[in-house]
C-alpha cells in the first residue's frame, strides 16, 4: 500500500501578480530562469485545513507555472498519529509535558514501517532536487533521503518558547536537514546554525474565492440565511477551535464588551476540516458550554451547517460584513486569517504573539492585545468609531500588499531553488 497521496492542484499563472507587485514580480522571473527544470517536492499531514494546505494549493501551482516540477503529497496515517502529532506541536509550542514511550515509538514505527517505504519509492523513482518536509508529522524522513536530494525542513509553528523535552528529541533530525525555513527569526534555536536556517514569511493568494472582493449586499444575504442580524454590529474570529487560538478568550472579551453594546453579537468560525487536528471538537463543546445558548453568539465548527454555500465564500461574507476580526491567539507562528482580513481592510485585533506582531504594528494598522479586558477595550474603542477602523483597515491593506502576498513567497522560495 502507498501511504503516500498525491495531491492535484488547479492550474495558476504568476503573470496575474505583475500589476499587484511589479519588482517582485520581476525579480521572481529572473530567477526562475536559474531554477527551470528543477523538481521539487513538497510533503505535509493534510489536504484541507489549515494554514500550510492553505498555502501549498496556492504556491504549487504558481511554482509549475514558473517552470519548476513541483509537486505536493500527504502522508497516510491513523487517526491515533495525528493525535500525537498534534500533542507534538503543542509541545513544540511551549506546553509542558512530554510523549511518553509508547507515543514516540508509535510516531515513530508509523513513519519507519510505513510511511517510508513509499518515501524511498517515491524519491527513487522522481529524483526530485528538493523535497520540502512541513512540520513535525514527516519531519523524521530525513533518515530515508538519498544523496541526490537536497532535504529542506519548513517549520510553520511558533517555536519562540518551545518544550525543552520535545525539542531535544526532534534536535538530531532537524540538524540533519540542509536548510530549515522559519517564519520568524526569534524561532530559530541556539543550536541551530544561522547559515542553514532562512525566514520565509507565509502569504495570501489574493484571487481565491475567500479574498476576493465581495459586495457588503451579498455578504450580508449570506450571513441572514444563518440568523446572523446583519444590521446590529459583528465581532469575528475566523480560526480552528483550538487552545492556542483562544476563542474561549475572545467569547470572555465579547461578553464583557456586550455589557456596553448589548445588541454585540459574535461570530466564531472554525469550521473543521484538517484531519490532522483531533483536539477541536473537545475545544468547541467548551465553547459551545461557556456560550450557553446566547443567542448572539454564532458557532461554526461542521461545515455541512453551511448547507451548500462554500466556505471560501462564507469566510469572506464573514469579513465582509463584520466591523472587526479577531485573533485572540496565545501562541501563532503565523495568523494567516489575520493576513486575510487585513487585505479585506478590516480593523484588526490580535493576540500578543510573535507570529501576529510580524503582521500587526500596534496602533498602526490594528491592535495587538493579551487579555480578554483588553480585547473589550478596542472592540469598544473600535466599534463606534467608523473612520478609525478605516484608517487601520487602510494601512492593514497596504501592509498586505507590501510584504504578505504570495508572491513575495515565491520570489524567497525560489531564492533557494535557484541556488540549489
Amino acid at each position: 500500500m502507498n501511504y503516500l497521496k498525491e495531491i492535484e492542484t488547479q492550474p495558476a499563472n504568476f503573470q496575474r501578480y505583475k500589476k499587484l507587485t511589479p519588482e517582485i514580480w520581476q525579480q521572481t522571473i529572473e530567477l526562475a530562469k536559474k531554477a527551470q527544470g528543477k523538481k521539487v517536492i513538497h510533503i505535509n499531514s493534510t489536504q484541507l485545513g489549515g494554514g500550510v494546505s492553505e498555502l501549498l494549493r496556492s504556491q504549487i501551482p504558481l511554482e509549475r507555472s514558473l517552470g519548476v516540477d513541483s509537486r505536493w503529497f500527504i502522508i497516510k496515517a491513523p487517526s491515533r498519529f495525528f493525535k500525537i502529532t498534534k500533542e507534538i506541536h503543542n509541545l513544540l509550542q511551549g506546553e509542558s509535558g512530554i510523549l511518553d514511550e509508547s507515543e514516540e515509538n508509535f510516531y515513530l514505527k508509523w513513519l519507519d514501517d510505513k510511511i517510508a517505504p513509499s518515501f524511498k519509492k517515491l524519491i527513487s523513482q522522481e529524483r526530485p532536487d528538493i523535497v520540502i518536509i512541513h512540520d513535525p508529522q514527516p519531519l523524521p524522513l530525513i533518515d530515508y533521503f538519498s544523496e541526490r536530494t537536497i532535504p529542506i525542513l519548513r517549520l510553520h509553528i511558533d517555536l519562540s518558547a518551545p518544550n525543552p523535552n520535545i525539542l531535544k528529541f526532534f534536535q538530531p533530525l532537524i540538524k540533519k536537514y540542509t536548510l530549515v525555513i522559519l517564519s520568524h527569526a526569534i524561532y530559530r534555536p541556539a543550536w541551530l546554525p544561522a547559515e542553514k536556517s532562512r525566514i520565509i514569511r507565509p502569504a495570501i493568494n489574493p484571487f481565491t474565492t475567500k479574498n476576493h472582493p465581495m459586495k457588503k449586499s451579498e455578504a450580508k444575504r449570506i450571513l441572514n440565511l444563518y440568523g446572523i442580524k446583519t444590521d446590529q454590529p459583528i465581532v469575528s474570529q475566523v480560526s480552528r477551535f483550538d487552545p492556542w487560538k483562544d476563542p474561549l478568550g475572545t467569547y470572555q472579551a465579547y461578553r464583557l464588551a456586550k455589557n456596553k453594546i448589548p445588541h454585540l453579537q459574535l461570530i466564531l468560525a472554525g469550521l473543521r476540516q484538517a484531519k490532522d487536528d483531533p483536539e477541536a471538537r473537545e475545544i468547541f463543546r467548551k465553547v459551545k458550554k461557556q456560550a450557553g445558548g446566547d443567542p448572539d453568539v454564532f458557532l461554526f465548527f461542521n461545515p455541512a451547517k453551511l448547507k451548500g454555500i462554500s466556505n471560501d465564500l462564507f469566510i469572506n461574507a464573514i469579513y465582509t460584513a463584520s466591523a472587526v476580526i479577531i485573533q485572540k491567539s496565545t501562541k501563532e507562528g503565523f495568523g494567516l486569517t489575520v493576513t486575510e482580513a487585513m487585505w479585506k481592510a478590516k480593523a484588526v485585533i490580535g493576540g500578543q504573539t510573535k507570529g501576529l506582531a510580524l503582521q500587526i504594528k500596534h496602533g498602526k494598522n490594528g491592535y495587538l492585545v493579551s487579555s480578554p479586558e483588553q480585547l473589550a477595550k478596542y472592540i469598544l474603542r473600535l466599534l463606534p468609531n467608523r473612520p478609525l477602523r478605516k484608517t487601520l483597515g487602510r494601512a492593514a491593506h497596504q501592509t498586505v500588499k507590501n510584504k504578505f502576498l504570495l508572491s513575495h513567497l515565491i520570489l524567497d522560495h525560489f531564492k533557494i531553488y535557484a541556488q540549489s
